[in-house]
């Protein structure tokens, strides 16, 4: 099964950058997503895999994907400068694939001397351990990245929402403090009689 997802991933990951319509290059990176929660899913971490497929696919890329086909992209005017930025793309995937080698064959992370994890007793739960280490050991940290974000958030609205010249609004405080006379007025007209009825 690892093999499969794994093989399944890379097409998906190769699909995502050479495929020409960005529609489809989305679509091929959930599949990559989804493929990537069974990996964690295998690793027995599934409160990733279930949170990868929840937040990712669900949120994140529903929302990229209406985007993309929202939005009339110029796909030949996107590709105008693909052949000039080629070399420093090739130069940074050989640089990651130089680290990564080195990574997994050096002696301290290589894969022959990664202890073998140990099996999970009967009752374990992935998620109950991983919130009990999030609320006890780590509580402090996870408060400050909630302020940074809640920080980012009001950050966010607040440069968004100028004052445009043309925008309408309305003033809540005039409407309560709006009288009927200000906005109703009843005119007196004779009335008319038509021609030849009665």
């Amino acid at each position: 099964m690892f093999w499969f997802f794994a093989a399944v991933l890379v097409f998906a990951a190769l699909r995502v950058i050479t495929a020409r319509n960005p529609v489809h290059a989305a679509l091929f990176l959930v599949l990559a997503f989804c493929t990537s929660a069974g990996i964690w899913i295998q690793l027995e971490a599934e409160f990733l895999g279930i949170v990868l497929i929840l937040v990712y696919v669900g949120a994140v890329m529903v929302l990229f994907l209406f985007v993309v086909m929202m939005l009339d992209i110029n796909l030949t005017r996107l590709r105008e400068g693909f052949w000039s930025y080629l070399p420093v793309g090739a130069l940074v995937a050989l640089l990651l694939v130089a680290e990564m080698a080195l990574v997994l064959a050096g002696s301290y992370f290589g894969l022959a001397e990664a202890p073998r994890p140990e099996s999970a007793p009967a009752g374990y739960s992935n998620t109950k351990e991983l919130g009990r280490l999030l609320y006890t050991d780590y509580v402090y940290p996870f408060e400050l990245a909630a302020v940074i974000l809640l920080v980012a958030i009001v950050a966010a609205i607040a440069l968004t929402l100028r004052r445009r010249k043309h925008a309408k609004y309305i003033d809540p405080a005039q409407q309560v403090a709006v009288r009927r006379g200000d906005r109703v007025r009843i005119v007196s007209m004779p009335a008319e009689k038509k021609e030849g009825g009665a």
